[in-house]
């Protein structure tokens, strides 16, 4: 396709990773680029040399650019204030911040969004909320969408907006626990075992949740030969994502439709857990982030 199909640039630059978008007036996706170039491993200042890098000769035409995730952090290249929920699409478009590079490219950032639950805690999201847009579309109704990852985020989203949401700190729990506790010592790699998981999920329900004791029969049972060492992890998993659920199920409408926002190996552990909850749930649509930006784009009234 040629660039006059595009209308849009779109930038989701998290963490670990930068996706670039094309994105067309109907909001499909031209062309992508994906680098390992996430704010971790952008030395101080170099933020602007690897916009060029990757977006480069898409940007010369004055297109619109916006970018959303941890790049609008304090540790990103332009940090952005968060507005607080509820937020929606016309939310976000009215809370955007202008930037202007030394190239002279304007950049629009997303702001995050956050949050106070029950007790008062702040909660924060950044770039989550662009993929939620991006997934909840024109939807009607209560959904309540899920995306898993090192830190898990349940959003309740209503005619659109994000009422509320609340992060799960589920794969940085994880991994600690494998790699920096006793728990990890008898766990061998093995094909993956769905059995040994939902033994772990059944294992944290019937605890409603409560699994500080059961943590340790990820020890025990190995050590009985009651699983395999090669299902440790499996059930070590299944443990901790389901006491996340009991945590999760219990602050969000009981018949509403939950939403997996993820492809990925964690997105089917996400959907098995649910079924085994009885939650039916689905996936959402692939380019969530891209589809975020675009819509972001037309309620600030700056596409092309």
């Amino acid at each position: 396709m040629h660039s006059h199909d595009t209308a849009l640039i779109g930038l989701d630059w998290g963490t670990t990773s930068l996706r670039a978008y094309r994105i067309a007036a109907d909001g499909a996706v031209v062309e992508r680029r994906e680098t390992g170039d996430g704010i971790l491993s952008v030395p101080t200042g170099g933020f602007e040399d690897v916009f060029r890098a990757v977006v480069g000769a898409w940007a010369e035409g004055g297109l619109p650019i916006v970018a959303s995730g941890m790049i609008t952090s304090r540790n990103g290249w332009h940090e952005t204030p968060y507005l607080t929920a509820p937020a929606g699409p016309a939310d976000i478009a009215g809370g955007l911040v202008r930037y202007r590079t030394h190239g002279g490219q304007e950049i629009r950032f997303v702001p995050g969004v956050m949050t106070r639950g029950a007790d008062g805690s702040p909660d924060v999201m950044r770039g989550e909320e662009t993929q939620i847009v991006g997934a909840a579309g024109e939807a009607d109704g209560t959904i309540v969408f899920v995306l898993p990852g090192t830190h898990s985020k349940w959003a309740v989203v209503s005619d659109g907006r994000i009422t509320g949401f609340r992060t799960f700190m589920s794969g940085e729990v994880y991994a600690a626990l494998r790699d920096h506790t006793i728990l990890g010592r008898l766990m061998q790699p093995g094909p993956g075992s769905e059995a040994a998981f939902l033994k772990g999920c059944d294992k944290a329900r019937s605890r409603d949740g409560r699994i500080l004791n059961a943590l340790f029969s990820a020890r025990t049972l190995p050590l009985f030969g009651e699983i395999a060492e090669t299902e440790t992890a499996d059930y070590l998993s299944g443990l901790v994502i389901g006491a996340e659920f009991v945590e999760a199920l219990g602050g969000v409408p009981e018949k509403a439709p939950i939403v997996i926002a993820s492809r990925s190996d964690l997105a089917e552990r996400y959907l098995r857990t649910a079924a085994s909850f009885g939650r039916p749930t689905r996936t959402a649509a692939d380019d969530t982030a891209a589809t975020g930006l675009w819509r972001i784009a037309r309620a600030a009234g700056i596409l092309t």
